[in-house]
């Protein structure tokens, strides 16, 4: 079922009952194609051979009628091994989304919407695999399958869906690979857990993982040995968690290089290649006891960039929120601390964590909503569901600070009044305090002309001691300045006369709609502005000019110039293709503009 057939099945059969749905499956359907992968087709008997067996498992789990967390989790795992077993499909058709897409809106549209009721896209149309209501389960039974086992999917029992996710759909260096995830989960179901805290166990586990992958290569180990070495991983974990706080740090991790040593010349495993080590960030400290810093929860995280800001000024994430995958892996990257969720906001509920009741701030850039005048799109659906639930969370968490960033028209616009309006009655009713304010990142270190609007409300003790950051005393860098270093690295002889040119501050970065158009410098206008300052913004370039490249001709920027242009450190690292790296960048918070008010949120927390 392609993209454009699927997108409007999915907007009317969310608007029907269980029932109505039931009454449009079909093994068949006009918008359908077969993709030309080989092998034999499905056939319609097949179709509905594995539709019976899905609704079998459903109606033991309450279907049509009733659903419950605890049916639901034993429906899955018997739903991972049933589509597996029975589909027959390699690794490479189940990466398609299309097929997907199909089982939910055309086969199984029924038991989709039973499964995830009101759901977001990613769960039907496939945009994002890892949460796909069938898609994500074909894909825990292949990485845990042994197929040599008398129950070949029980290791789908040995951990729940949050904890599973925190290997496949976020732990990138991990997830990937079934031999590994095999060992980890053979090398946990034999821990002694009694009396720790399960979840942070396999944090700290995983955490320690990925600081060996890029010294080890560890599908070149075989089974018996890799399980032996990431038991002895485990047991340091174990340990960590076992001693008291003050002596947590107390002892020898082994290195990649330890286990390398360790194997014989038939288990032989790779070292990172010469200054990969190099290029490994370093994990964030753990949020500590100091009372000089604060514990957070970031939704719509992105990139990480405003989190990163809010960290420079005490902020400690305890958990973050995106629903974009390469957002999540970009943040893994960077942060392998951090802990991440990558779901949909609307779907999170404060029960799911309770270490985020109570925190000191509830941040976030959200969705860019439109004017009411435009909510008929349901792309303006989603982002005003966004809004809602985050004024929902605000509620619930009862954090003693919220930061919100969006359009300057949701705080300057007449079109926004009953927004606003909306929004500061609900926090009211919640007992806080607003205040809006339009900042501009240039006027905070960062050489972009990009406002930004602010919505910052604090329970009423800490109210009266907040005030909106002044604008620094110097002028921001330039373009030039900023980008020079990198333009003429490569010996373009036209890099001194264009850093010249290139003598203000940039225009604001438009990262685009994820449901349109691909990696260049925004609409007709953006691109005028980029070409004032000697840029072509027609396109992103792979690298920066070189010897070759004409003195007189315009360069296009690399993402990573991009990123440079909004202050994020040259040392973070983005996850996925060139398009995607570049919105994650142009969607992003500039750093220096959240510390600056996070400082100020941070001075009226502390009175």
């Amino acid at each position: 079922m392609l993209a454009e057939q699927a997108g409007p099945l999915f907007a009317e059969y969310g608007q029907l009952t269980i029932g109505e749905l039931t009454g449009r499956v079909a093994v068949a359907h006009d918008s359908s194609v077969y993709v030309a992968t080989g092998g034999d087709r499905v056939s319609a008997a097949q179709l509905r051979e594995l539709r019976g067996g899905v609704l079998e498992l459903a109606a033991r789990a309450g279907f049509p009628d009733d659903s419950d967390r605890t049916r639901n989790a034993d429906f899955d795992l018997e739903l991972a091994a049933l589509l597996h077993a029975e589909m027959g499909m390699v690794p490479a058709e189940a990466a398609s989304r299309d097929v997907w897409a199909f089982l939910a809106l055309v086969l199984l549209p029924d038991v989709a919407f039973w499964r995830y009721p009101q759901p977001p896209k990613d769960r039907v149309l496939g945009t994002d695999l890892t949460r796909h209501v069938f898609g994500r389960l074909w894909w825990r039974a292949q990485l845990v399958r042994s197929p040599d086992a008398p129950a070949p999917y029980g290791a789908l029992k040995i951990l729940g869906e949050a904890a599973f996710d925190q290997i496949y759909a976020r732990r990138a260096a991990l997830g990937g690979s079934p031999h590994m995830v095999r060992a980890i989960l053979r090398v946990w179901n034999d821990l002694d857990l009694a009396g720790l805290n399960e979840r942070e166990t396999l944090r700290d586990f995983l955490k320690r993982l990925l600081r060996l992958a890029p010294f080890v290569l560890f599908d070149g180990i075989e089974e018996h040995a890799l399980v032996d070495e990431l038991r002895t991983v485990a047991r340091e974990s174990v340990d960590a968690q076992r001693r008291p706080a003050s002596s947590a740090g107390a002892g020898t991790a082994r290195t990649g290089q330890d286990i390398v040593r360790n194997h014989t010349a038939d288990e032989r495993s790779a070292t990172a290649s010469p200054g990969e080590e190099s290029r490994t960030p370093q994990p964030a400290p753990a949020a500590s006891s100091d009372p000089s810093r604060f514990r957070s929860v970031e939704i719509c995280a992105g990139t990480g960039a405003q989190a990163l800001g809010l960290e420079r000024v005490g902020f400690d994430p305890v958990l973050l929120i995106d629903s974009k995958a390469d957002a999540c892996f970009t943040i893994d990257l960077n942060r392998p601390e951090w802990d991440v969720v990558c779901m949909d906001v609307v779907q999170f509920q404060p029960t799911m964590r309770p270490e985020t009741l109570g925190v000191d701030l509830l941040s976030g850039g959200l969705p860019r909503v439109k004017s009411l005048a435009t909510v008929g799109r349901d792309e303006d659906k989603e982002e005003r569901s966004v809004l809602r639930a985050v004024i929902g969370l605000a509620r619930d968490i009862r954090p003693r600070a919220v930061l919100l960033e969006n359009v300057p028209d949701l705080v300057e616009s007449p079109n926004f009044d009953t927004d606003r309006s909306w929004i500061e009655n609900e926090l009211r009713n919640a007992g806080y305090q607003s205040s809006w304010r339009v900042l501009n990142a240039a006027d905070f270190g960062v050489p972009q002309n990009r406002s930004s609007g602010f919505l910052v409300a604090l329970q009423a003790p800490y109210f009266s001691r907040f005030s909106w950051p002044e604008p620094d005393n110097m002028p921001p860098p330039t373009v030039g300045q900023v980008l020079g270093p990198s333009m003429s690295a490569s010996g373009w002889t036209g890099a001194e006369r264009w850093i010249k040119g290139a003598d203000r501050v940039a225009p604001a970065l438009v990262g685009g709609s994820d449901r349109r158009g691909g990696a260049d410098l925004g609409p007709t206008g953006s691109k005028k502005a980029w070409a004032a300052l000697g840029v072509n913004g027609n396109s992103l370039g792979d690298a920066p000019p070189d010897a070759d490249f004409p003195a007189d001709s315009m360069p296009k920027l690399t993402v990573d110039q991009t990123a440079m242009i909004q202050a994020i450190p040259t040392d973070w690292r983005f996850f996925g293709g060139k398009t995607s790296r570049y919105r994650q960048i142009g969607h992003a918070m500039p750093p220096p503009l959240a510390a600056a008010v996070g400082r100020a949120i941070a001075a009226a927390l502390r009175g």
